[in-house]
């Protein structure tokens, strides 16, 4: 097991996979345990008062670095709907008032668009992925996936607003899909992937 070298502003084991993934092809030198999490120091969550998603994830990753040393990694992610102007946005996982109440959140969201037209329903999950080093250096990257949002939930996958969002060209929504297939065109994944070679050079260096 190596010593870790980043933290990862999260608690959720399938995100640290996903970056770990991403990683590990692009550098020789990768091996578990390089990857630490947010759970694994005594650290408490800053407070996410920023007004974008790059804001708040910048937060988050200054937070972490200046309390454990190391370089610090992390996301904000959410799902903005056109007609809504962007909502929820930055507030989507706590939209219905309560922060982490999934269905809550998307039976809201279900209502407030219920008198919407199909072709008006045009939404993107989005990503912004930050990476502060020790030494001050700041990083943010950008992902997002454009779609349309449903009119009641499809399959038992993912979570969130997973079930009514339907990604351009694909038919089914991405609760529906495989873990594999849902990676692939991320919001996440795609902020991580365009941050890996900034990370990448930050820690051989």
């Amino acid at each position: 097991m190596s010593t870790p070298r980043l933290v990862f502003a999260t608690g959720n084991a399938h995100k640290i996979s996903e970056l770990e993934a991403i990683l590990a092809p692009a550098w020789e030198g990768f091996g578990p345990g390089l990857v630490a999490r947010m759970s694994d120091f005594d650290v408490e969550e800053p407070i996410e008062d920023g007004a974008t998603f790059e804001e708040n994830s910048l937060i988050k990753a200054r937070h972490l670095a200046g309390a454990t040393g190391l370089a610090a990694i992390a996301d904000d992610s959410g799902i903005a709907v056109d007609i809504l102007g962007g909502a929820p946005g930055i507030f989507s996982a706590r939209w219905c008032g309560r922060h982490g109440d999934d269905q809550a959140n998307l039976d809201l969201l279900l209502s407030q668009l219920s008198d919407v037209r199909d072709e008006q329903r045009s939404a993107a999950f989005v990503s912004a992925a930050a990476l502060v080093l020790p030494d001050g250096r700041e990083f943010v990257e950008r992902g997002e996936v454009q779609g349309h949002l449903l009119r009641e939930p499809r399959g038992n996958g993912g979570f969130g607003y997973d079930p009514i969002f339907v990604p351009d060209g694909f038919d089914v929504s991405t609760a529906q899909m495989s873990a594999d297939e849902k990676n692939a065109i991320s919001h996440r994944g795609i902020a991580f992937r365009r941050l890996a070679p900034t990370i990448i050079e930050a820690l051989r260096g």
